[in-house]
């Protein structure tokens, strides 16, 4: 096994979606989340970690303590905490060596006589779309009849964004990794859930998402990070926001990330770096490669292969 993470990390993720629905609302018809006041998409941190957990559980075999289980095939009961515990035999230090995703995101164990909260080292924001989106709503007819005997088949709604492009930034902090044991490999599989777990999804209100980007920059100097790296950069487009449907209808302004990393480089180790060859950048890195990000900066850059 690697080592126990040593060093903080900041995490910048896009992706995109169209003709999707990235995070509904299960208190408002599933509709996609939108701030009503910007008009924004906003996606939740619990979707991601949720696209994580499966990725890492269904492609990669990695146990999981936060996931649905039926222990009553009859009925269709689900575990609770409790029940889900005792998988483990109660033993917090068992579910913390076997479940990837308490090491990674923490959470609370229900023991029979107390409970042990982790907090988890990586946690994510909200994710927000680098733009304003619109909410398109369809009807259909369903395949079925809506009662026995009936010539009228049912009626569908459903609620959709035509395109959104959603940005995600997350930490890895090092103190809390001495607690759930968070190792370096641990962390490259995070990556990895990250950005093909987006590509896994094959519900059909999410089949079609496309990682974008992913940027994870390691620092050297202790407890410090540069903080807020999702607010550095901006997407740039000739038409209203409201109509972008292709990442051939605007560029990613990165100029303010890249003079920040720049600016700090002093602090940071490396940087980690996947880049789709769709998306465009505004500063003259085209395509955003690592040859040039690490001349421009100083620092040096390493492919995330996947």
């Amino acid at each position: 096994m690697s080592e126990i993470i040593k060093d903080r990390s900041e995490i910048l993720f896009l992706y995109d979606i169209r003709d999707g629905n990235p995070n509904g609302d299960p208190m408002d018809e599933n509709k996609p989340r939108i701030d009503e006041e910007t008009g924004v998409n906003i996606v939740t941190d619990v979707r991601l970690k949720r696209t994580i957990r499966d990725y890492l559980h269904d492609f990669k075999g990695q146990e999981i303590f936060v996931r649905e289980i039926i222990y009553d095939q009859e009925n269709g009961y689900i575990q609770d905490g409790k029940r889900r515990a005792k998988d483990f035999e109660e033993k917090a230090e068992r579910i913390l060596n076997e479940c990837i995703d308490v090491r990674l995101f923490g959470g609370v164990i229900p023991l029979t006589k107390d409970s042990i909260t982790y907090t988890g080292p990586v946690q994510f924001k909200m994710g927000r779309s680098l733009h304003r989106v619109v909410m398109m709503h369809i009807k259909g007819t369903g395949a079925f009849a809506s009662k026995e005997g009936s010539k009228q088949a049912t009626f569908r709604e459903e609620d959709f964004l035509p395109y959104s492009l959603i940005s995600f930034y997350g930490i890895i902090n090092e103190n809390a990794a001495k607690h759930t044991h968070l190792t370096e490999d641990d962390a490259n599989l995070l990556l990895e859930g990250i950005w093909n777990g987006t590509k896994s999804l094959i519900s059909r209100s999410k089949v079609g998402q496309v990682p974008r980007l992913l940027l994870k920059v390691n620092y050297s100097k202790e407890n410090y990070h540069i903080g807020d790296l999702d607010k550095m950069i901006k997407l740039v487009a000739d038409m209203p926001h409201e109509n972008i449907r292709d990442t051939a209808d605007y560029q990613i302004d990165i100029s303010e990330l890249i003079e920040r990393l720049a600016a700090d480089k002093d602090s940071i180790r490396d940087i980690e770096l996947c880049a789709d060859e769709r998306i465009q950048f505004c500063k003259d890195i085209a395509p955003f490669a690592i040859e040039g990000l690490e001349e421009i900066t100083g620092i040096p850059v390493k492919p995330i292969a996947f």
